[in-house]
């Protein structure tokens, strides 16, 4: 596992950054594809409690959160859990238009008191993994909302509030 492959994964409700994820997940592809979820969780357990601190009392949300991300990484078929949070990733070089989003999306989130993990994606070989073909870019809850500029405000916190609303339970608002 090389020591500056760091991932970022969604464990339970918070983002965490593991040592090593993507090359475990490369050098397990070959064997562990047909395994149990039960197999691929020891064994990503075991190597990458070698390299990052995994807490006892969060250890089965560990285990879901590398079989879901060992499968994503397969393309076969996994269990999203359901957030308890907005996830909002902006996708962009960390240009003037991208850091002005993340800034505008940050004042907004407080505004209406919105709990959120705010990701700024820069590196560019992870942008392409999102499919968006122009940046800034912005992402809620893993779906893409825009591309290729920075939407206005209102229309950045209508599309915070309609993720809230979600995230509530509440219908959408049509």
């Amino acid at each position: 596992m090389a020591e500056t492959d760091i991932t970022q994964i969604r464990v339970g409700k918070d983002s965490v950054g593991l040592i090593g994820l993507k090359g475990l997940m490369e050098e397990m592809a070959p064997d562990y594809g047909d395994t149990s979820d039960e197999e691929i969780q020891s064994y990503m357990l075991q190597q990458l409690s070698k390299k990052n601190y995994i807490s006892p009392t969060a250890r089965e949300d560990y285990k879901r959160a590398f079989v879901r991300e060992f499968r994503k990484f397969m393309g076969q078929p996994y269990v999203e859990a359901a957030p308890l949070e907005v996830d909002i990733k902006v996708l962009g070089p960390g240009c003037s238009q991208c850091d002005s989003m993340e800034e505008m999306i940050m004042s907004i989130l407080a505004e209406i008191q919105l709990p959120a993990s705010v990701d700024h994606i820069r590196d560019m070989k992870e942008i392409a993994r999102y499919g968006v073909m122009g940046v800034p870019a912005l992402l809620i809850n893993g779906k893409v909302v825009c591309t290729g500029s920075v939407p206005p405000r209102n229309k950045l916190k209508t599309w915070l509030l309609d993720a809230k609303f979600r995230i509530a339970g509440s219908p959408d608002k049509k």
